[in-house]
């Protein structure tokens, strides 16, 4: 998947979310907002770059709900260990706003995946954008994950048997 292929359709799955292939120290899959936000903390953002998260950051704040203002528990690990926010595939202009993000990931050569499912967890989280999941329990680890290798979003596989696509996500040739 390339660069600018957020804008594409999201075939068939209700949900989209874009993540690291790689479980971060909590052993989840860290999401591209929280990736970047990350590369900020740690003042790696070039001036450019950082005007664009600050400006799209705020854009995303006010164009829809912050799921943990409406709900304080949504993202509580004792309660509902690994959620994760999806994108509601009708969400577009949402979406399509990820390119940036999705580019200056590519630039510090952080990999990014656009994961769709049509049932990606135990929603604990719904508004007219965007829901919350605790995912799938697999093999009964607790974490929501499979066990297999972090490199593997679909590990991810919800247990009743709904499809989960993954996309590698690099930049487009020609810049």
């Amino acid at each position: 998947m390339q660069i600018d292929e957020a804008r594409e359709p999201v075939d068939e799955a209700l949900y989209v979310r874009f993540q690291s292939p790689v479980r971060n120290e909590r052993g989840h899959f860290s999401g591209v907002f929280g990736l970047v936000n990350g590369l900020a903390r740690s003042g790696k953002l070039n001036a450019e770059q950082e005007r664009f998260r600050r400006a799209n950051n705020d854009w995303y704040n006010t164009a829809y709900p912050d799921p943990s203002t409406v709900d304080p528990t949504v993202y509580d690990h004792a309660l509902h260990p690994g959620a994760a926010a999806w994108f509601k595939s009708t969400s577009r202009e949402l979406i399509t706003r990820v390119d940036g993000y999705l580019e200056i990931l590519a630039a510090h050569g952080i990999e990014c995946r656009m994961i769709r499912s049509s049932n990606p967890g135990r929603v604990v989280y719904e508004d007219e954008y965007q829901i919350v999941v605790v995912p799938h329990e697999v093999e009964g680890d607790g974490t929501g994950h499979s066990g297999r290798e972090a490199q593997e979003p679909d590990a991810r596989l919800p247990t009743d048997g709904a499809v989960v696509r993954s996309d590698r996500v690099t930049p487009r040739a020609n810049g």
